[in-house]
């Protein structure tokens, strides 16, 4: 299929995307950006969240685990259901009844300034390694199939979409975001069902037949009972609740979309659809990721995991498939990098800079400091994306959740101290134990991790082999997997209750 055709069609949907910010943003404001004026529709929020949630590493690399793992991935989906619930009836009802701006206020309020700029530092590190991350795997495939045949580098393709991206949010942010990830979610579902349907059909399968087989070549199976695996199921059903309560309900960027809603029963109401919505979809990814395995066994098809979808798609589909592809691919692209751009936009002018609080500021001075603000962050990301390109080597999936397991560790932990305790800390030793939780859990892991150690003996780090075995000895077979994110969290909790003591005043 033509490159030129496919950046044809790229260029045509940011002409769209640029429409659509340029009606939503007329009359904006800074509330407009930061919090959508309180008056998103609850529905169009509900929806274009999937759109985010999902991002290029669903679209992509999901499909693509289904040949190693089978449908395991649905263990993480599971708890996915559990976090949605808790924020729904734990999370939203303290931050509608703080009517919070940033839910990092809430740690201000809770325990102090230095506890509240903590909470907001770690959203900013996890925020961008994660959106960047996702960036990084959808632009290198539009890089690979497209933009390399046009002769285009790839730090040219990062500056183009970032440069996009930020023509479309730096006015009307939120309030323009709503819109766009509705109309992005929309056509990454469309492009799903049309690739599913287009391969099932032409591998001469219906659903059912089509489950009969991948069943029969064990790609069905879901749970993994090996306690000491890092699959076990529990291990992924309770870490994919902590890491929804961490990403989601913990993430300014996510929480940002739902307190735009103008109450709290609208807003659970987006919450709840949006859960069961999300298990749906991510069914059908893995779904769709077992008929690409059948489909490239059929064909002698060999790429890496995360390429196998692009590849099927762009390379032995129709024009019109292909097209509806790269649609959904950019749809996804752009979702979980414009929203992420904004929060992150919003948290360090609200808790980092404190603009809210600067009453000798007037409204223009404001969106000033708020702009600069966007385009540094825009300048971080093509950094992070260009490091990305670099040190790129294993699955981006995996990457992000174990990202996530660090640095969302201590938010979790901040959050769940403030919520389940009455104590009040030592303020100034916040930011001390959130940062020696993880480096501890760090230590942990490397210590558990067999290709680390292997790695570091072929460079000849032949003084590892006393710390090989003794952790051999002290672990065994278990391996630490994506519930790496409770240990850090436990550990940030009773570091806090170290520093901590009885409060007289009345608990938030």
């Amino acid at each position: 299929m033509s490159a030129s055709l496919l950046f044809t069609i790229v260029l045509i949907y940011f002409v769209v995307l640029l429409a659509v910010a340029f009606y939503t943003s007329r009359n904006s404001n800074n509330d407009s950006f930061f919090i959508g004026n309180k008056k998103s529709n609850w529905m169009l929020v509900a929806f274009g969240m999937i759109g985010t949630s999902l991002s290029g590493v669903t679209f992509v690399s999901v499909p693509g685990t289904v040949g190693g793992a089978g449908f395991a991935y649905f263990q993480v989906v599971i708890g996915y259901l559990i976090g949605y619930l808790l924020i729904a009836f734990v999370l939203l009802p303290l931050y509608y009844r703080l009517n919070l701006t940033s839910i990092y206020n809430y740690l201000l309020q809770r325990f102090g300034v230095v506890s509240y700029k903590t909470g907001a530092l770690f959203f900013i590190i996890s925020r961008t390694l994660g959106a960047t991350a996702r960036l990084f795997l959808v632009i290198n495939v539009l890089q690979i199939f497209i933009l390399d045949n046009l002769g285009v580098p790839f730090w040219v393709t990062t500056f183009i979409i970032l440069l996009m991206i930020v023509l479309y949010t730096y006015e009307g942010g939120v309030k323009t975001i709503v819109f766009t990830d509705t109309l992005q979610t929309t056509f990454m579902l469309l492009g799903l069902v049309i690739c599913t349907w287009y391969i099932m059909t032409n591998i001469g399968e219906t659903f059912g037949s089509t489950m009969t087989i991948l069943a029969e070549k064990s790609y069905t199976r879901i749970f993994n009972t090996d306690v000491n695996s890092s699959s076990y199921f529990l291990k992924h059903i309770m870490g994919g609740a902590f890491i929804t309560v961490a990403m989601t309900g913990l993430d300014q960027e996510m929480m940002q979309k739902n307190i735009s809603v103008k109450n709290l029963k609208d807003s659970r109401k987006n919450m709840l659809s949006f859960s069961v919505v999300m298990a749906l979809v991510n069914f059908l990814f893995l779904f769709l990721g077992g008929l690409l395995y059948l489909f490239a066994e059929s064909r002698g098809i060999k790429v890496p995991a995360d390429d196998l979808f692009p590849t099927v798609a762009l390379q032995f589909m129709p024009t019109a498939v292909s097209i509806i592809f790269i649609i959904g691919l950019i749809s996804a692209l752009f979702p979980s990098a414009d929203g992420a751009l904004t929060a992150l936009t919003s948290s360090y002018c609200i808790d980092i800079i404190g603009l809210k609080r600067r009453e000798d500021w007037d409204e223009q001075k404001r969106k000033k400091v708020r702009l600069a603000v966007h385009f540094t962050f825009t300048l971080i990301f093509f950094l992070a994306v260009m490091g990305f390109k670099w040190m790129n080597n294993k699955s981006i999936i995996d990457v992000i959740l174990k990202v996530a397991g660090f640095t969302y560790g201590p938010l979790l932990g901040l959050f769940a101290f403030g919520i389940l305790t009455k104590r009040s800390i030592n303020d100034k030793l916040a930011l001390a134990v959130c940062l020696l939780a993880p480096t501890l859990i760090l230590a942990v892991d490397f210590l558990n991790n067999p290709a680390w150690y292997e790695d570091q003996l072929k460079l000849g780090g032949n003084w590892l082999e006393s710390v090989k075995s003794w952790s051999e000895g002290v672990f065994g077979s278990f391996r630490i997997g994506y519930e790496i994110l409770i240990y850090n969290g436990i550990v940030t909790f009773f570091g806090l209750w170290a520093i901590s003591k009885p409060s007289l005043k009345p608990s938030l």
